[in-house]
């Protein structure tokens, strides 16, 4: 059977390259003083970043209508015998149980929607592997499942340049903000799972790459490693508005990690409106292709 591979920008995939891939990528909105903008549609990454750090403008994350969700899975069933859709976690967002309810409900057999508990570039890796399942012959029931066989074997460290936007976001109280920003104090978030949470804090660039390096060497060793082997995983990097600290982070990772086919990519504007500008992430993703 022919197989569409979906997913959401939550993903870092661009539209551009969703065209080069041949997948669908769905846009994800945002609203930005009560109106309504779709990422890589009419909001840049200069553009958001723009709004986010101006502190007169409401800046939120919003949900793809299901309406348009169904759109463009009743388009791709004219090409296509099935679609698998990959949306952000459950966990991080309730369009993918909106998306998966409905599927059940009026797509059943037709669509199947994967939820992993990825986001960022763990998502952007699920994509990757599901293309390749769909090109080696996979039907999208047998795609999904082994998608979900390896969903726990995944996880992203970020450090966040300033607690400013996780108070703004309710994650932090107002007096952590001001205590951490008198203090210069920078927060490593992790992202495992359904969850966001607070790993470590450390108050230098330095201090926190060596933390974020060593515990996805643990992760690696404790988590992904259930069929005895190191070499079948990702690791790579992603951050948010400027690259420059991401790519002398590449350097210190292909060392550390004696890869060659690690992956620099912007954060989704999703994550990025909650954490802000500056921010720094690892990811180890254990590859799906081995069934």
């Amino acid at each position: 059977m022919s197989v569409a591979i979906m997913t959401d920008s939550n993903s870092g995939i661009t539209q551009s390259e969703a065209n080069e891939l041949g997948i669908k990528v769905v846009p994800m909105p945002f609203m930005i003083d009560g109106e309504e903008y779709f990422e890589e549609i009419n909001l840049t990454q200069a553009q958001f970043y723009k709004k986010l750090e101006d502190d007169s403008v409401n800046v939120c994350t919003s949900q793809p209508s299901i309406g348009y969700v169904t759109s463009m899975w009743d388009e791709l069933l004219k090409q296509y015998d099935q679609v698998v859709y990959i949306p952000m976690s459950s966990g991080l967002s309730m369009s993918c149980a909106t998306a998966r309810t409905m599927a059940e409900e009026n797509y059943r057999g037709k669509v199947y929607v994967v939820d992993n508990h990825r986001i960022s570039i763990t998502q952007k890796r699920s994509v990757y592997d599901a293309l390749a399942l769909a090109k080696k012959g996979y039907d999208a029931k047998k795609i999904t499942e082994i998608l979900l066989k390896n969903m726990s074997n995944s996880t992203i460290y970020i450090l966040v340049d300033t607690l400013k936007y996780l108070c703004k976001g309710g994650r932090c109280s107002k007096g952590v903000y001001l205590l951490g920003t008198i203090l210069k104090v920078k927060p490593i978030l992790q992202i495992h799972g359904e969850k966001l949470d607070t790993f470590k804090k450390t108050r230098t660039i330095e201090n926190a790459k060596r933390i974020m390096i060593d515990q996805i060497k643990k992760d690696i060793e404790d988590m992904l490693m259930f069929d005895g082997r190191k070499d079948n995983i990702y690791v790579d990097i992603a951050y948010t508005k400027d690259d420059t600290e991401a790519l002398k982070f590449l350097e210190e990772v292909k060392e550390e990690f004696n890869r060659d086919d690690t992956m620099v990519n912007p954060l989704s504007l999703s994550v990025s409106c909650h954490i802000g500008p500056g921010a720094l992430a690892i990811a180890a993703t254990k590859y799906t292709l081995e069934d």
